[in-house]
């Protein structure tokens, strides 16, 4: 399944959620309504010769009892997605993680973190924040509404028993999460089944009350049928939750599973991760009572039940290992671990397209499709690579907050000497104390780096940068905006920059959850796709083609949209921005065919320059398809 079908299988669960959700609704609104007028008399005693059974019923109470119950699963729903809108943050926080700022001298949180930034990057993700959980089981998870905000969380035994590529494996199945959509989807769980919850525990309470009135005043019969009636309700609708719950997580699971593989082409990698769960004492279990709630999200099954499988939110482990290696014996026997030779993406011959190779382009519009949200074991060499080449300086720069703003200040400033002064003159006037004194320190090392370095140097410092105040980050943000306008001009490197910093960024300060997948469609967004399209078509000079033949490289992949190439004066990126924040509600489909479209016009001659990269990358980003470094064999 690719990326799209992944989206679209995504929204289709959360349909058949939402219908099973209702009709588990609808059904303890019957059996509330049949309770409360058996208990307190407005069921009528017929006989069956005088009225239906329908007629016996008082609809005014029936009514009443029906808004409550719609009323309490409704709110109670709402206010737990509420207390989950920051993100993935919150449900690694309510799990007890603790976010690794920096790796320090532990060499445990240095290697889950080096593992996170090169899935990132591979994939063509913001870096998230990593949250470690003092658990000794062996699990993980990812949590947020959306890439930008979203979390990876590991416990230290899974850090500590899991090698390298045993790790690799289970934070490749995490980020087969973060890309399929199942995110939202899991904190849409957590709070339909609060919601469930809360009759029952409304029963208790009542049941509760009733025995003190009858210990002190010897009454309150009616009062307890009701607890103990609700408190059945409640039981029953949970139940069903639950059995809804784990029926949409299996077949999530198996597919994360397979996405891991591909994307590691490492069988042996999450497989092996998986038999040393089966083999340890503790297994995948969390002690953290929340494991519950959240075990749907889980990469292993966090807690155990009266009711075992029927509540199981995982496959079993021998069908999950069976689909991976299906030559496996069975056995959980221990086994060493086997260290794998990492292949990079010098030694399978493969490299970034902004580094000038030409040669295998013609193919590249089709190899960066096909990539979207599945990334190659070349990316993931490519990663590796890129980071181990950054100088230390940079590496250990991204993860403080304090010195991640110098440099992305740093990716701004301009090569022209006089203008870079003119910069960093107003920066000194308006930085936060010693920001100013970082950007002095790393501007010659961040100048010095390729291009195609700049684009994943900002993925890394994001985790960071979302652990700023809002004061900050307004502060960081206005900062930002002087130094790119300080010539009067805004290069497609800075656009680009730029927006990739707001669109991840906004929505954790604003403290709401990024926005859902639209369903507008690409016929009733033909103007925007006209500029997009059209400013891909004159960011670069395409050799041998004239700007119309590349413009109709692109349209002939928005057949029937009625796209149209607008002049170089009618553009701006004003409307850039507009255009990208329209299409950014695009069905999963139809995002498909457009990103098809801006390939088409990057490589139309078969060549990309590293503004090209850049700016299809940030394209692809805005309108949550990720997509890997361009690297071609």
């Amino acid at each position: 399944m690719d990326f799209f079908s992944a989206q679209d299988q995504a929204r289709r669960n959360t349909g058949r959620l939402v219908l099973l959700f209702t009709m588990a609704v609808i059904s303890m609104i019957v059996m509330t309504n049949f309770l409360v007028m058996a208990v307190f008399g407005f069921l009528e005693s017929r006989g069956p010769a005088e009225a239906g059974a329908l007629e016996a019923l008082d609809w005014q109470v029936f009514g009443l009892v029906s808004l409550g119950v719609l009323a309490l699963v409704g709110l109670g729903s709402l206010y737990k997605i509420t207390a989950l809108s920051g993100g993935g943050a919150t449900v690694a926080e309510m799990l007890g993680g603790q976010l690794i700022v920096d790796a320090g001298s532990d060499p445990d949180r240095q290697k889950i973190l080096n593992v996170v930034e090169e899935m990132a990057i591979a994939s063509g993700s913001p870096v998230p924040p990593v949250y470690l959980l003092d658990e000794e089981g062996i699990n993980a998870f990812a949590a947020g509404f959306a890439p930008g905000d979203a979390v990876i969380g590991v416990t230290r035994g899974a850090i500590r028993k899991l090698s390298r590529d045993e790790l690799q494996g289970v934070i490749a199945h995490e980020f087969s999460h973060i890309h399929n959509g199942d995110m939202r989807l899991n904190i849409k769980l957590i709070g339909i089944l609060h919601g469930i919850v809360l009759l029952g525990l409304i029963g208790y309470h009542i049941l509760r009350g009733s025995a003190y009135s009858r210990s002190s005043r010897k009454g309150g019969g009616g009062a307890l049928a009701l607890g103990i009636g609700l408190i059945v309700i409640g039981f029953a609708g949970t139940f069903f939750g639950n059995l809804i719950k784990a029926a949409v997580s299996r077949q999530r699971e198996f597919l994360a599973d397979a996405s891991a593989v591909q994307f590691t082409r490492n069988p042996d990698g999450i497989g092996g991760a998986l038999e040393r769960i089966g083999a340890d004492s503790t297994g995948s279990l969390l002690e953290n009572s929340d494991a519950k709630e959240i075990s749907h999200a889980l990469f292993g099954q966090g807690f155990t039940s009266f009711f075992g499988s029927l509540f199981a939110t995982h496959p079993p482990l021998a069908a999950r290992i069976k689909k991976i290696k299906p030559d496996w014996d069975g056995s959980f026997a221990v086994k060493p671990a086997r260290p794998r030779a990492k292949q990079t993406a010098a030694e399978s011959g493969a490299g970034i397209s902004g580094q000038g190779r030409a040669a295998g382009m013609a193919a590249g519009m089709a190899a960066a499709m096909g990539h979207i949200g599945s990334p190659t074991n070349a990316h993931l060499g490519y990663a590796h690579d890129l980071i181990a080449r950054l100088p230390d300086v940079l590496r250990r720069a991204v993860h403080e907050p304090f010195v991640a703003r110098a440099v992305v200040y740093c990716l701004v400033l301009d090569r022209d000497e006089d203008m870079c002064r003119r910069q960093l003159a107003e920066l000194a006037k308006l930085a936060d104390t010693g920001v100013y004194d970082e950007v002095i320190r790393l501007q010659s090392l961040v100048r010095s780096l390729p291009a195609e370095y700049r684009l994943p140097l900002l993925d890394m410092t994001l985790a960071a940068l979302r652990q700023l105040s809002k004061s900050q980050y307004e502060l960081f943000t206005a900062n930002l905006g002087l130094l790119i306008a300080a010539d009067n001009k805004l290069s497609l490197f800075e656009w680009t920059l730029q927006k990739i910093v707001h669109h991840h960024l906004d929505p954790v300060f604003a403290e709401r959850p990024a926005s859902a997948p639209g369903k507008t469609t690409l016929p009733r967004s033909a103007p925007a796709c006209s500029v997009l399209l059209s400013l891909l078509v004159y960011s670069n000079r395409h050799q041998g083609l004239s700007d119309r033949q590349v413009f109709g490289s692109a349209a002939g992949e928005l057949a029937g949209v009625g796209v149209e190439l607008i002049g170089r004066d009618q553009l701006s990126f004003a409307r850039l921005d507009e255009a990208i924040d329209e299409l950014a509600g695009l069905k999963p489909g139809e995002k498909a065919k457009l990103v098809k479209g801006c390939a088409a016009a990057v490589l139309a001659d078969g060549r990309i320059a590293p503004v090209e990269a850049e700016l299809l990358r940030a394209i692809a980003d805005t309108l949550a398809c990720p997509m890997p470094p361009l690297v071609v064999a």
